[in-house]
């Protein structure tokens, strides 16, 4: 989403996305430097975050600012943050999926439960502020996504504007664009001996991980948890 965000902005044209750190594009709303590094750019300025709803600064529900939710379905969520965890330093080291996963379940893992935070930010979908979107909605059709992003934002781009922005937003692009896919990171932080934070960039990887039982499991905790939510996702 940072990325399409940072191609819309300059009209499908590549060469910000490519010669800006993406943590500079959008600035992450948690630490006090990043903010302060938002605070310089001109506006629109875009900011990124993994906060629930509950710890979302209380000015946003005054403010025009605009949001986009982009939403996973929660066991691709698992596997990724499983191998992300692993390279990230500072952070739990998962022993193995299974304590991982149940780990997610309970909602000990940064941000808190995935459940909560999906419900939470399902309140806000009544505000004219807050789009909704999902991974799996822009990996299988990016250019309708895209479109649908601009309309939210207000942005009109040309047919050929468009298509650099699906072109440039693709996981290849981003994979290769050392802007984009945080090998730039210091080895304080990430740990690239174990892996990069760009894995796959697929759907239904959970497929290939999880046993009979694990998502049997899986599926008992989430119709416990969100038997009540309005929400489709895609498993696939």
């Amino acid at each position: 989403m940072q990325e399409i965000l940072g191609l819309i902005r300059k009209n499908g044209d590549p060469t910000w996305v490519r010669s800006v750190p993406v943590q500079d594009r959008s600035p992450w709303i948690e630490p006090d430097q990043c903010f302060e590094i938002a605070m310089k750019c001109p506006p629109p300025r875009f900011m990124a975050s993994h906060l629930p709803i509950q710890l979302f600064p209380k000015s946003f529900l005054q403010s025009k600012a605009k949001v986009i939710y982009t939403m996973r379905n929660p066991k691709d969520v698992v596997i990724s943050h499983y191998y992300h965890a692993k390279c990230l330093r500072g952070s739990k080291q998962p022993e193995t999926l299974e304590e991982h996963m149940k780990e997610f379940l309970t909602g000990n893992v940064p941000y808190g439960s995935w459940f909560d935070h999906i419900k939470g930010w399902m309140e806000m979908k009544n505000r004219p502020n807050v789009f909704f979107i999902t991974y799996e909605e822009l990996q299988k059709n990016l250019r309708g996504g895209v479109e649908k992003i601009c309309h939210f934002l207000g942005k009109e781009l040309t047919s050929e504007q468009i298509d650099s922005v699906v072109e440039n937003a693709s996981f290849e692009k981003m994979k290769d664009n050392k802007m984009s896919n945080f090998s730039m990171m210091p080895d304080t932080i990430m740990d690239k001996t174990k892996g990069k934070l760009l894995r796959k960039g697929i759907s239904g990887d959970w497929k290939n991980h999880f046993t009979v039982a694990q998502n049997e499991y899986f599926d008992r905790v989430y119709q416990e948890n969100m038997q009540d939510v309005n929400i489709t996702l895609s498993w696939e």
